[in-house]
């Protein structure tokens, strides 16, 4: 059996939810979708039993009328592990994982700055990446957002 298919079935097993939702996508990539309410629970279980401690970045995706939302963690070999939430667009509330990852907190403020995502429990500070008089309720990763502020010029 590979190392990954120990880290699928290891998640399977601890997570019967998971069943059918946890695909191996090559060597060393793993990808598992995941209930929002359900992550805090897969995540403390990878980090504390799994050894995926390092997270490598948050990815934000505007699928329409969901947004989805990718947590990319990492072995200390290099295994990676790619977990998705999808979460409404209506309601775009998700739960900030600083606790486990303290530099969480650069994507987090990027998914609220660039998504328009609210995250619970994010320490208040200040924007980023966008500049602090960007216009609220801009967000321009959205699909079909246009900019109100800046002209389009003629290029190649």
């Amino acid at each position: 059996m590979t190392k990954e298919e120990d880290v699928q079935n290891e998640l399977v097993k601890k997570f019967d939810f998971l069943k059918d939702k946890v695909k191996i996508q090559r060597s060393r990539r793993i990808f598992a979708d995941v209930a929002a309410q359900d992550l805090r629970s897969v995540l403390d279980h990878m980090i504390k039993n799994m050894g995926f401690s390092f997270l490598c970045t948050i990815t934000g995706l505007d699928e329409g009328s969901v947004f989805g939302v990718v947590y990319h963690l990492s072995t200390k070999d290099g295994m990676i592990l790619n977990l998705k939430i999808r979460i409404p667009k209506d309601k775009p509330t998700l739960e900030t994982i600083t606790e486990y990852f303290p530099s969480a907190e650069a994507y987090e403020r990027e998914l609220m700055d660039l998504f328009g995502m609210q995250v619970e429990g994010l320490p208040k500070g200040s924007r980023y990446p966008l500049p602090d008089d960007w216009p609220a309720g801009e967000f321009p990763l959205r699909k079909g957002w246009k900019s109100k502020t800046s002209k389009q010029e003629g290029g190649i």
